[in-house]
């Protein structure tokens, strides 16, 4: 088993910090360790991370592309830049995601109901289905 050492400010050697599962939270002497070993910086706008921001760890590479939750892919993160990071590779994953079904021929998972603004057939209050 490869186990990685992290420099601690004090000189010594200590071991990775590496999460049981992808959900695991991350310790304080962890998130210490990673704040300390970025020099405080932010992972996305490289901008100091100043007393009374904000800010989480982000995994360097994402867990849906095959990052581990440990502590060599973590960076600190100021919140507002990792919120706006995330979202945009959420919008691209789904993207991705509706290009491949559509090249696949997978459906989507909407109702095929003939009803509608353009369809020849009107739902009625009480249920019953009628040509226009």
């Amino acid at each position: 088993m490869n186990i990685l050492t992290i420099e601690h400010n004090s000189g010594r050697s200590v071991p990775e910090w590496i999460g049981k599962t992808p959900d695991t939270k991350v310790p304080p002497r962890v998130r210490l360790r990673v704040f300390n070993a970025h020099d405080g910086i932010c992972h996305i706008s490289d901008r100091k991370i100043r007393p009374g921001d904000k800010w989480e760890l982000e995994h360097i590479k994402r867990l849906k592309d095959g990052g581990e939750n440990r502590e060599s892919n973590l960076a600190p993160a100021l919140i507002d830049f990792h919120q706006e990071k995330t979202n945009a590779e959420n919008t691209l994953q789904a993207k991705e995601d509706r290009i491949r079904k559509k090249h696949l021929g997978i459906k989507s998972g909407r109702s095929q109901w003939p009803c509608g603004k353009n369809k020849p057939f009107k739902k009625l209050m009480s249920g019953k289905v009628v040509r226009r």
